[in-house]
């Protein structure tokens, strides 16, 4: 079994857990339930209360009463536009088609530099790379997504878009891998097979073997923690940029097979 103390956090697996179940339960998540869903993959009851009240402070989740007046908690209105966004990356079943670029330009006034820093921040989490100073790229598809988050924050007025293509003189697979970091990018890749693959594995030598709902569902919760967050660090840039063997492709594969296995399974033993 994975040691959760070491690489997922409870506050990201509070997040995943909502993402992945408590989205679609008819009202809000009992406390008692976070607590029982948590401890499956071994995160305390005090770690549970702590992260989920840094989270209520954030914003993204709201304390409620069940229809039984138990305690407990819903997504923020903003948490589901959030979950709603991840789910476009996260759980697409194609490879990214090539449709150009999109350009994000900045200026900051130095009387508001702190923006100026979110705005790099921002961008830098949404995938974009760097393709000079103040001048961020990303996939033109990611266009829509930034546009709307970057207005929640009221960083829109500082930022103008361009869409188009990259005409040289670098050839672009070389600006590519200028732009963005595709090394650590194929090191988190790997990290994610190194962790989950074998896992995998272990659920296809079980062949048609009914699955225990509670191994399904801390096998799927850890694995979809540990891949949400890579289609953000990858931006998706189109097979031809790449280098030969990307491991992003053979991560994206092997999550996907985890969820088909395990997504539903795993339903029966979160009950939401």
């Amino acid at each position: 079994m994975i040691n959760v103390s070491d690489q997922h956090a409870p506050r990201s697996l509070i997040v995943t857990l909502y993402g992945a179940y408590g989205r679609f339960a008819p009202g809000p998540v009992p406390v008692a339930e976070l607590i029982r869903l948590l401890a499956a993959v071994g995160v305390d009851a005090p770690s549970v209360r702590s992260s989920v009240s840094r989270l209520k402070r954030r914003g993204l989740l709201l304390p409620a009463r069940t229809a039984e007046g138990a305690a407990g908690y819903e997504l923020s209105a903003r948490a589901r536009q959030l979950l709603e966004d991840g789910d476009r990356r996260i759980y697409a079943t194609e490879p990214p088609a090539d449709e150009g670029w999109v350009l994000a330009v900045f200026s900051v006034p130095e009387s508001e530099r702190q923006k100026r820093h979110i705005l790099r921040s921002r961008l830098a989490a949404l995938g974009f790379g760097t393709a000079a100073p103040g001048v961020w790229i990303a996939p033109a598809r990611l266009y829509e997504e930034t546009r709307h988050t970057l207005g929640q924050l009221g960083l829109d007025g500082y930022v103008d878009f361009f869409r188009g293509e990259h005409l040289g003189f670098t050839p672009t697979a070389r600006a590519v891998a200028r732009w963005w970091d595709l090394a650590a990018i194929a090191k988190e890749h790997q990290a994610f097979l190194d962790r989950h693959a074998r896992v995998l594995r272990d659920w296809e030598e079980r062949g048609d073997a009914a699955a225990a709902p509670e191994d399904a569902y801390r096998d799927y919760l850890l694995a979809l923690d540990s891949w949400r967050h890579l289609p953000y660090v990858d931006p998706g840039l189109p097979a031809r940029l790449l280098p030969e063997d990307w491991p992003g492709t053979r991560s994206a594969a092997v999550f996907r097979a985890l969820h088909e296995r395990l997504r539903d399974a795993g339903a029966a033993f979160a009950g939401l």
